[in-house]
């Protein structure tokens, strides 16, 4: 899809490119806009995730062991994205390698997938103290990197894991219990919401719905699939 000039320098300004332009194609300050995503021309993933692991946005730097940039086919058909890291993740520089990492990794080969088919990422590069859940300054300091990596992988179908992503990526308060079951939009995206496998593991009685929402996933992709042929 093409990007309109203006779209385009959004994204560029987003991620702390200076692209010259001419005075009067500038704008001013109260005009700029949050972009929706980088294009996938405008940085590298070796960029983007040396920009990560440098991150000093938010206060989170001063508190973590290392970032977690996230990991999976950088073409992926599926994007995952939870909140942020935990211990686990903050110690080892993964995604969803703790007791709920393990659940989701059997949640995905429920759907015949793999670690290694989706990209998984989160909300937030760097694990809050105590996993709190993540403050809003928090959030809107790391979600360019999450567009951007939205923008490289640029996937068929997202998938939000639990409450804090689908509430963060939809702009909305709603429960998770009223927006699962439900094929919604993000950046022209087919967005799925589905609860957290840490929740999961709290509330086993849930995992019938849980595997409702992952057959409801696949019917959605399965559509979106016939839809495009």
């Amino acid at each position: 899809m093409a990007l309109s000039e203006n779209t385009r320098l959004r994204y560029l300004h987003a991620m702390g490119i200076t692209v010259w332009q001419p005075r009067a194609a500038q704008q001013s300050p109260a005009q700029e806009e949050i972009p929706i995503a980088p294009p996938t021309t405008a940085i590298s993933w070796d960029t983007l995730r040396n920009q990560v692991t440098q991150c000093e946005q938010c206060t989170l730097c001063t508190t973590r062991t290392q970032t977690v940039f996230g990991e999976g086919n950088p073409h992926a058909k599926w994007f995952f994205i939870g909140e942020a890291p935990g211990q686990d993740e903050d110690l080892q520089g993964r995604p969803f390698v703790g007791e709920a990492g393990k659940l989701l990794t059997e949640m995905l080969r429920a759907m015949q997938l793999t670690r290694e088919e989706v990209f998984i990422a989160n909300i937030l590069k760097c694990r809050p103290p105590r996993n709190r859940d993540p403050h809003e300054e928090e959030i809107h300091a790391c979600r360019a990197y999450l567009f951007a990596q939205i923008a490289l992988v640029n996937p068929q179908m997202i998938v939000a894991v639990g409450r804090i992503s689908a509430q963060t990526l939809l702009n909305t308060q709603q429960t998770i219990g009223k927006l699962r079951g439900q094929v919604h939009s993000f950046q022209e995206k087919p967005l799925i919401a589905i609860y957290h496998p840490a929740y999961l593991l709290r509330a086993p009685i849930e995992k019938r719905k849980a595997w409702q929402d992952l057959q409801f996933a696949l019917q959605a992709f399965d559509q979106l699939k016939s839809n495009l042929q």
